[in-house]
């Protein structure tokens, strides 16, 4: 088979692994190399799905011992195999980035004989580019659970970026849809990995991916699990994949379209666990275990607390505003040290990046609501927030009513 056939075959094979994070590395290729991973040197873009294609993304092979019900690759279906030999991976790599096509490599692979075989070749592959030539650019690469310790330093030290994707949100779900795997394999590489890591050692951090949708798991355990992992492992990143039906099999759910809502919504709560100082008890629990899907999860923490709102902009911590639908971490930075020389109003907040037409429901500038105090209802709001954001086609109807007591 020709090179260009096995790219083809590959490259769409690896569509489904997510990988659009930034590098987080500072590898340089050194005097006589070429490529390097430091943090703007790595570009994105998408696919038509949305889905990221921004370093050269490929799986080793296709072919795969196990047969996990989600999986287009599985055992017993019946697609084009192909594998790269560790010498076509260096070509074809270097070629891209010589084309400027690419800044760096993605790089999994299916189960071909065993674990440590696969790891094996992978390492060759990317040991090559190392040495061989000399490349420092961006290399991510997919651990496989179940290989050796040896193989896992072998391999860590040689990439920027590993992961280990715990594949789904339950142990009980991967024991349905994936009986080979296990997700204490994924465990061990994952407190290896946090155990090891140095400037030289995996410098860019650890993520995983979780399918979402395949199984019955609510958004809270999904995201428990996110939480319980980002504690435990210092992952820099969770994926979420909606599962995308590419199979027909008893066990699988009977979707007509994957759930990129709900996708979007997990990386919306995802986002406020990182950064927005926000639990998971903030946001979800057993009487309410699923987010909104027309309302985000930020918006719909405000409604659900309505009585700590709205926030005075010029009296309440960096923290409470934090809170606020429509501020994120700039522009409340931009607030705090705003306020330190004048009193903040409405019109002073569209200038500072503040998304208003989110933000206005729950806040006051000077003491002053955005209109008159009573229409601070969570029925006025609601309305108003799904119509703005959920539901842009009938933006033009008659909206009277809501301002009516």
């Amino acid at each position: 088979m020709e090179l260009k056939e096995k790219l083809i075959i590959l490259a769409d094979s690896a569509k489904y692994d997510a990988s659009c994070s930034s590098s987080g590395s500072n590898r340089t290729s050194g005097k006589d190399g070429i490529g390097n991973a430091v943090s703007y040197g790595i570009c994105h873009s998408f696919a038509s799905d949305g889905r990221c294609i921004s370093l050269l993304k490929i799986l080793m092979t296709n072919s795969c011992i196990y047969d996990c019900k989600y999986c287009l690759n599985r055992r017993s279906n019946n697609v084009r195999r192909a594998i790269f030999t560790p010498e076509e991976i260096c070509e074809v790599t270097i070629n891209f980035y010589r084309r400027n096509y690419i800044e760096g490599l993605f790089l999994s692979s299916g189960i071909v004989k065993s674990p440590d075989y696969t790891m094996e070749l992978m390492i060759r592959a990317v040991s090559m580019l190392r040495n061989k030539y000399h490349f420092g650019g961006y290399i991510h690469a997919k651990a496989i659970p179940g290989a050796s310790k040896r193989l896992l330093k072998d391999l860590g030290n040689l990439v920027d970026r590993l992961s280990a994707n715990v594949e789904l949100p339950t142990e009980n779900g991967l024991k349905l849809l994936a009986p080979n795997k296990s997700q204490n394999e994924v465990s061990e590489i994952m407190d290896y990995v946090k155990n090891n890591q140095s400037r030289k050692y995996v410098p860019a951090g650890q993520s995983t991916q979780m399918i979402i949708g395949a199984t019955g798991e609510s958004d809270l355990e999904v995201i428990q699990r996110s939480e319980n992992m980002y504690d435990n492992y210092k992952l820099k990143r969770v994926f979420y994949s909606a599962y995308i039906p590419v199979n027909k099999d008893n066990l699988l759910p009977a979707l007509d379209k994957p759930p990129l809502v709900r996708e979007n919504r997990l990386y919306q709560a995802d986002w406020l666990l990182r950064y927005y100082n926000f639990k998971v008890s903030d946001l979800l629990n057993k009487d309410n275990p699923n987010f909104n899907i027309l309302i985000d999860p930020k918006a719909d923490y405000a409604l659900r607390h309505l009585d700590e709102f709205p926030k005075e902009i010029n009296k309440c911590s960096y923290y409470e505003l934090l809170k606020v639908p429509g501020i994120g971490v700039v522009s409340a930075k931009r607030i705090m040290s705003s306020r330190r020389n004048f009193t903040i109003k409405f019109e002073d907040l569209k200038r500072m990046g503040i998304v208003l037409k989110r933000a206005k429901y729950f806040i006051t500038c000077d003491g002053k609501y955005f209109i008159d105090g009573k229409f601070f209802r969570k029925d006025f709001i609601e309305a108003n927030l799904v119509l703005e954001d959920r539901i842009p086609e009938i933006k033009s109807l008659e909206q009277l009513s809501l301002f009516n007591e």
